[in-house]
């Protein structure tokens, strides 16, 4: 179990709120290669935060500090969307990147969408538990700008000695000691617009996606399809009858056009992410993770597996081989 390391300086930032230092108290901010940290580091430092601070549902305090740059490139997709549910639906597609821990089941029951964690994976702790659900409807009102209370919440852990923080943050029924943690919202709550919608920070990484391409340009049909790639990739939705759509040509007179190029859609989408990975895995900032992101892989290891079939090294040796021959004043 991992969170993502854009998620870990919740708690500095909130320490720092608290007038503390925070790597004064528990040492300096843990940094990832691979952009995540391990649950256990997590913990770790909610754990010793806690014993240093005496903070009654010091998970949910933490919480309210939660951003979409905390969510890193899945926040920022999802500040492109139209409504809240657009948006739920990018974070529940690439949880893992920013929260892997027990996977989340949605479902829609009557007229409440129905969020659930087990518990196979084990059981990270309140703390844990209640700083993730905290975020995810802490965004959800950022997002919105609205308060959104909660039909109900459901944790695996036993009841705290003073529940009321609890019912004054979610906004509705809280219970404890559940078979699994659930939330439960409003159907109605999917329909709602953001207030912050925002495609020009999208339109910022396609950019730079489009850099990362043009060397490999040709003018043609394969730079129109490799450029309309780029938004469906990040979308998780680089289909050939998406792409189709996107260029305003049926599914077949595209295929066949790529016939023509003695080409298929797969090894199409091959290339355009072999030469868009490249590309990122030159900036330094990009974890692993939002790489896989950017390409479309829902989890890393997915990733990692077709860059060592395309390259023969994983993408952390590659980077750290290229990168390495750099001089230190090479851009």
């Amino acid at each position: 179990m991992r969170i993502a390391a854009s998620y870990a300086p919740l708690l500095y930032e909130y320490l720092a709120r608290r007038g503390l230092d925070g790597e004064a108290l528990l040492g300096p901010l843990p940094v990832a290669d691979d952009g995540q940290l391990p649950m256990p580091v997590w913990q770790a430092l909610l754990h010793r935060a806690a014993d240093l601070l005496d903070e009654p549902a010091l998970g949910l305090r933490i919480a309210e500090g939660i951003g979409p740059r905390h969510f890193g490139v899945v926040g920022y997709a999802a500040l492109a969307c139209a409504t809240l549910g657009e948006a739920l639906q990018r974070l529940e597609r690439y949880h893992a990147l920013v929260y892997d821990a027990n996977p989340a089941q949605l479902r829609v029951e009557g007229e409440q969408l129905l969020l659930q964690w087990g518990t196979a994976l084990g059981r990270p702790g309140q703390l844990v538990d209640e700083t993730g659900l905290g975020a995810l409807v802490q965004l959800a009102r950022e997002l919105t700008g609205q308060p959104l209370p909660v039909d109900a919440v459901d944790f695996v852990n036993p009841a705290p000695a003073d529940p009321q923080p609890y019912r004054a943050f979610f906004g509705g029924q809280v219970r404890f000691a559940q078979p699994c943690t659930r939330l439960a919202l409003p159907l109605a709550y999917l329909q709602l617009p953001l207030r912050q919608a925002d495609p020009a920070l999208l339109a910022l990484l396609d950019a730079q996606a489009e850099g990362f391409l043009r060397q490999h340009r040709d003018g043609g049909l394969i730079d129109r399809c490799q450029q309309a790639l780029i938004p469906l990739l990040r979308d998780g939705n680089a289909s050939l009858d998406a792409l189709a759509r996107s260029l305003h040509r049926s599914s077949r007179t595209l295929q066949r056009h790529l016939d023509v190029q003695g080409l298929s859609f797969r090894q199409l989408l091959d290339d355009t992410r072999r030469q868009l990975a490249a590309g990122y895995l030159q900036d330094a900032r990009l974890p692993l993770g939002e790489i896989a992101a950017l390409l479309g892989y829902s989890q890393q290891s997915a990733f990692s597996r077709a860059f060592s079939q395309w390259h023969g090294e994983s993408p952390l040796a590659w980077r750290q081989r290229v990168l390495g021959r750099r001089r230190p004043s090479d851009p």
